[in-house]
């Protein structure tokens, strides 16, 4: 028989759950439709289920018809974005995961104490790009150590570093390293500041992979936590596939395969890594264990703008 071994923690984490009750509650105040900018969190089940109850997805404000209420997503936003929907008046709800805030906060400070900011990130993803456009002055993006090496920064010029939510722990102290390899005056948080649910779940996958022969990872392929989940199966020697659900599993994963490691990012909801446990239980005999680890429970306020906004009328 196969054992499924289930991570822990795995699935949505604090600001995920956050940014999703954040739609749900503006559609039971005000009815359908509601406008989000952006995926509320990258994952097609969540941004599918949401349009069902009348939630409609824009990637540009100038999409949303005047005085409609917009949800700005977990990832974040420009200041150009905010400034842009305050000129239009529309009523705005800000999902904005408040650890991503903190980064924003983080860079403001270095720049206002005069360093020079660089961003560890990913180039294009959302929430680098809402970052990018909170922090005034000039930020300089590296995503590799050989990015480092090539910033036209001189050595000894006053540096701070902060970085985006969702990157590998690892290659964030790798990319750490090597800043602090080439610049005398550096400063910026430890990789224990990095948001606690990334952290999390790639230490629970850690010592998933210690126990399975595959390693099987809930998420969309968009979800920058997930594919960093799947590939520190790849770094620990482990066939590991990213895969949205159940119906995207493959048996022939199961060749030679005795236990299988089971995870899901920080956006994928629990329903889903339950659809693989029944995908691979349809083709094989298989038991059903959870890895002993960390219990979260984080959880973080809504904003207070919810609350002002109209209810919907009830009919009696």
């Amino acid at each position: 028989m196969v054992k499924i071994l289930l991570a822990q923690p795995r699935g949505f984490c604090a600001g995920v759950i956050r940014a999703i009750d954040i739609v749900d509650r503006a559609l039971d105040r005000v009815g359908a439709p509601v406008y989000v900018r952006h995926e509320i969190v990258h994952n097609r089940h969540v941004v599918d289920t949401l349009k069902a109850k009348g939630a409609v997805f824009v990637e540009e404000l100038d999409e949303v018809p005047a005085g409609e209420v917009t949800i700005f997503s977990a990832h974040g936003v420009s200041r150009a974005v905010q400034k842009d929907a305050e000129a239009r008046g529309l009523p705005v709800i800000d999902a904005t995961c408040p650890l991503v805030s903190k980064v924003h906060n983080q860079g403001r400070r270095y720049v206002a104490a005069g360093r020079t900011l660089i961003l560890i990130g990913h180039a294009g993803h959302p929430e680098v790009e809402g970052t990018l456009g909170q922090i005034d002055g000039e930020i300089h993006l590296v995503g590799t150590p050989e990015e480092v090496s090539a910033l036209p920064i001189p050595v000894d010029a006053p540096v701070a570093y902060i970085t985006q939510t969702t990157l590998s722990v690892d290659d964030t102290r790798v990319i750490i390293a090597a800043l602090e390899a080439r610049f005398t005056d550096l400063t910026g948080p430890s990789t224990a500041e990095i948001c606690y649910a990334t952290q999390n779940r790639q230490s629970a996958v850690r010592e998933l992979c210690k126990s399975a022969d595959l390693l099987l990872v809930v998420g969309s392929p968009n979800s920058s936590n997930s594919n960093r989940l799947r590939e520190i199966g790849e770094e620990m020697g482990k066939p590991a596939y990213l895969i949205a659900d159940g119906s995207q599993f493959d048996p022939a994963w199961l060749d030679g395969v005795g236990t299988i490691g089971l995870t899901a990012g920080a956006s994928a909801p629990e329903e889903l890594v339950q659809s693989v446990i029944v995908a691979i239980q349809a083709v094989t005999p298989a038991s059903v264990e959870k890895l002993d680890g960390l219990e979260e429970n984080v959880q973080f306020r809504l904003p207070p703008a919810l609350n002002r906004l109209p209810q919907r009328a009830r009919v009696a």
